[in-house]
């Protein structure tokens, strides 16, 4: 069987290509990756994504005649492809937990997303919060402590194991890091234990190797 294809943008700040590709890499799923420069004025680059989906955006996933867009919809088909991996957790409440606080992210936080863009080239250094904002990363850390206080038992990740919910808050570190927000003592192990994900940490070298400079995520 070929193997997956899938379609990404610059590691540096494409937060919604980092979660699938995690999700892939963490869990040992061989995979091609084609990685297309976001934001330049060069059609060729737009014509690439509009190859892979017609909703032309990355992420795009591509599995033989099987095409799945949006990082959420490629979590759960890399989920279903191969049940053996656990990207949900045990338990039918455990996974509509799992699956709630996924979407949760998928729809919400908008105010931490635009004030704390990813950036990993960005120099560590606070920006001025607003209150939305800030009640964003209230609620994220809320979540966190409630995943960890109840499946901690099994793992050091929201659910034990490293899953779907994992990836999707994996780009939320790099910005609690990279604009130094203050979170509390656990909210800081759990970010070092996914900072010490071997994955996460490969992303992170490669993201910071690339040169393209995209002028209007520098000015944060």
């Amino acid at each position: 069987m070929a193997a997956l294809k899938l379609a990404i943008g610059n590691k540096n700040y494409s937060s919604w290509s980092m979660r699938p590709w995690l999700a892939l890499r963490a869990n040992d799923i061989p995979f091609a990756e084609t990685l297309i420069p976001l934001y330049t004025d060069d059609p060729a680059d737009k014509q690439q994504i509009l190859s892979f989906s017609r909703a032309g955006k990355v992420p795009v996933l591509v599995d033989g005649d099987i095409t799945v867009w949006d990082s959420l919809a490629i979590i759960e088909y890399i989920a279903e492809r191969y049940p053996e991996k656990k990207l949900w957790p045990d338990g039918v409440a455990a996974r509509a937990h799992a699956r709630s606080v996924c979407a949760e992210m998928h729809s919400g936080f908008v105010a931490l997303r635009s004030e704390c863009g990813m950036n990993l080239h960005r120099p560590i250094r606070a920006v001025p919060l607003s209150a939305d904002a800030k009640a964003n990363v209230a609620r994220i850390e809320e979540i966190w402590r409630e995943c960890r206080a109840r499946y901690g038992a099994n793992g050091p990740f929201l659910f034990g194991r490293f899953g779907a919910a994992d990836a999707m808050y994996a780009p939320v570190v790099h910005r609690f890091r990279t604009y130094a927000i203050e979170v509390a003592s656990d909210t800081k192990a759990y970010m070092e234990t996914m900072m010490a994900l071997p994955a996460f940490q490969e992303w992170t070298r490669e993201g910071l190797a690339e040169k393209l400079v995209i002028a209007k995520f520098e000015d944060a």
